[in-house]
């Protein structure tokens, strides 16, 4: 994210923020990830591969792809043969992507413990949900974040809509979800933090 918390500008389009050292983490905590998942959102807005370059398809980690109401488009780079690709969308969504596996759970939305579950029994270990703010903030609300790793860039986007690593209701206002700071990290011209989820 900006230093002052965004993740991308007002419409919501891909902004480089990470520096190149934090390119090379990123591109590691990848490669050792059983699985990488993002919202549909995050699949429309930017179309990402989701992939390891220089990794054959066998060993890049499985895609995942929050999307309850079938909204990723049949023509996303989510959908190549890079790697295997998981979709999963609420009970009565009956849509279905060439090249991807389905998974249905939950009556409205995803039930994220159920899809938990679920990546668990294909052997999923570890799991990296890169965003976008709404996802990320269903996975700290539902209690399913270990580990948070923030890479602050040294510039300002600003912008009331401009999305932040945890978008979506938000809690109330008595409620917060208590973060311990493990390590801090200069990395190029910006900072990589590291948080656990304090119990």
């Amino acid at each position: 994210m900006t230093a002052d918390g965004k993740l991308a500008g007002r419409s919501r389009k891909q902004v480089r923020i990470s520096s190149p050292e934090d390119m090379d983490r990123v591109k590691a905590l990848r490669a050792s990830s059983d699985a990488i998942l993002v919202g549909v959102g995050t699949v429309i807005a930017d179309d990402p591969h989701l992939t390891v370059k220089g990794l054959p398809p066998e060993r890049n980690p499985l895609r995942v792809v929050l999307d309850s109401r079938g909204r990723t488009p049949s023509s996303a780079r989510v959908l190549d043969d890079r790697s295997r690709t998981l979709i999963a969308t609420a009970d009565d969504c009956d849509r279905t992507w060439p090249g991807a596996e389905v998974v249905r759970c939950g009556a409205d939305m995803v039930d994220l413990a159920a899809l938990m579950d679920i990546l668990g029994e294909r052997g999923v270990r570890t799991l990296m949900v890169e965003g976008g703010g709404e996802t990320i903030f269903s996975f700290f609300q539902a209690g399913l974040v270990d580990r948070y790793l923030v890479f602050v860039g040294s510039q300002i986007i600003g912008g009331r809509n401009s999305p932040t690593p945890a978008d979506g209701d938000g809690l109330p206002d008595d409620r917060s979800i208590r973060l311990r700071l493990t390590d801090a990290e200069v990395l190029g011209d910006g900072v990589l933090l590291s948080y656990e989820v304090d119990a």
